[in-house]
């Protein structure tokens, strides 16, 4: 394991930068909260976050379908009918200023119009907790700050956002900060970074 001694609470309406050097584990931590990984010790406990959202670093789509199929997903795997599905999923599309490309296909979206796609579909499945890596490494700077508040409001609404990032304003949006780097094998922890204010 990438971190050891790791006791750490989140609760709702709370977004938590995960940093740390590459190779840490922010990923790793994701992937564990999320349940697709066990720790090799220890145990991780989710009251009330039953419904998990992912998004990885590079986006994936199909290439034919349209930006609108990829977000309206999630709905339709829920048993709701595309009509009324589809209202919902331009909602969460308009959240990320990405309603525009509704038609289009996932092959003609730019890398950042991919990766604001995929968090409109993970926002749109309506997660307790949405895990989120590295959202802003191929936005620009205006989107990326922009992609920042929307993720700070999604957890004023009651959600927890972890955001796994190397970028500076990123963390500073956060309202806490987990750097891993306190917890590598056989260090001392330093106590909480500079940048948590919660």
């Amino acid at each position: 394991m990438l971190f050891e001694n790791l006791d750490y609470t989140v609760e709702p309406g709370v977004t938590v930068a995960v940093c740390g050097p590459s190779g840490c584990g922010k990923s790793t931590l994701l992937s564990i909260l999320a349940g697709w990984e066990n720790p090799y010790k220890g145990a991780v406990v989710r009251e009330g976050a039953e419904r998990i959202g992912w998004v990885f670093q590079n986006p994936y789509g199909v290439a034919e379908r349209t930006a609108l199929d990829h977000v309206v997903f999630p709905l339709l795997a829920k048993g709701l009918r595309r009509k009324e599905a589809e209202p919902e999923a331009l909602a969460a599309m308009d959240l990320f200023d990405l309603a525009y490309a509704a038609g289009r296909r996932f092959s003609d979206l730019s890398g950042g119009e991919a990766q604001r796609l995929m968090l409109a579909r993970a926002v749109c499945s309506r997660p307790d907790m949405l895990l989120v890596d590295e959202p802003t490494a191929q936005l620009d700077t205006r989107t990326a700050h922009s992609v920042s508040h929307v993720l700070g409001n999604l957890a004023g609404q009651g959600m927890i956002v972890l955001v796994a990032t190397h970028d500076p304003d990123t963390r500073d949006a956060c309202d806490r900060v987990l750097d891993l780097a306190d917890y590598a094998p056989g260090g001392k922890r330093s106590g909480e970074t500079e940048g948590e204010r919660a």
